[in-house]
């Protein structure tokens, strides 16, 4: 079924061209179609506000400009974020870890899976020196190779819940409950902790300014996109809602 913007149809090899720039995404025949839609969408706006430019591109951009602008962060809002995510600027913080890890697949039987973590967490309590021997028998991971160990871990290494779990601990030893992840269930042993320090604001600031403002400029244009697809005749594609739009 063609996919028409506007009373225009969108060719076979406008899409073609488009397609190697999204290889990498799940869908990437819809993606490019998504993209050729908002393409054509802010370029016919750009053509009714008459938008002088030299390029489609150009164009385009001063189109978002004018019309999809984002206030600029100013310091108290910076300042907020430095205080309320003070872990994104801790340098020289690492942990030294090892995990016993419990899998979970698709035909696994949870409670079961998680009533023998339970058990081998008791079993380690109990005896802290056989976390090894236990890693190496159990861990459904390549570290029980070498005894549950994941060595050095820095922020970033490892899934978001994983590093909530291993960071920030103020004693070593074996963590008193089961970790879950993405991955399964892990019973984890910390060998070292390093706190790290905090870098001033001073020296962040305009990090974080840059990171408000590009966040700011993508809700606005996130915006602008779901008045323009609203009012825009598209035939051949239903697009995702306004937040799945944005503008590369």
């Amino acid at each position: 079924m063609p996919v028409i913007v506007n009373g225009v149809e969108l060719s076979d090899a406008d899409l073609e061209n488009e397609l190697s720039c999204h290889a990498d995404a799940p869908n990437p025949q819809r993606r490019a179609i998504t993209a050729l839609v908002l393409r054509r969408v802010l370029l016919d706006e750009a053509r009714r506000l008459a938008v002088k430019a030299d390029s489609d591109e150009a164009a385009i951009d001063a189109l978002l400009a004018t019309q999809a602008s984002a206030p600029q962060p100013d310091d108290a809002a910076c300042r907020r974020h430095y205080d309320m995510h003070p872990h994104r600027y801790i340098v020289g913080e690492l942990v030294e870890a090892d995990h016993i890890l419990f899998q979970v697949t698709p035909d696994v039987d949870l409670a079961l899976l998680r009533a023998r973590a339970e058990a081998v967490l008791r079993e380690v309590q109990a005896d802290p020196a056989s976390f090894g021997q236990r890693a190496r028998a159990l861990s459904n991971c390549p570290s029980a190779a070498v005894g549950g160990s994941l060595g050095q871990l820095v922020r970033g290494d490892t899934v978001p819940e994983f590093e909530r779990a291993v960071f920030g601990q103020a004693a070593t030893g074996i963590l008193p409950r089961l970790v879950e992840t993405r991955h399964g269930l892990h019973i984890v042993r910390i060998a070292r902790c390093v706190a790290g320090h905090r870098l001033p604001y001073e020296d962040v600031a305009p990090r974080i300014a840059q990171a408000l403002a590009a966040a700011s400029r993508d809700t606005a244009w996130r915006q602008y996109l779901r008045l323009l697809v609203g009012r825009a005749r598209i035939e051949g594609i239903e697009l995702e809602g306004a937040d799945g739009l944005l503008v590369q």
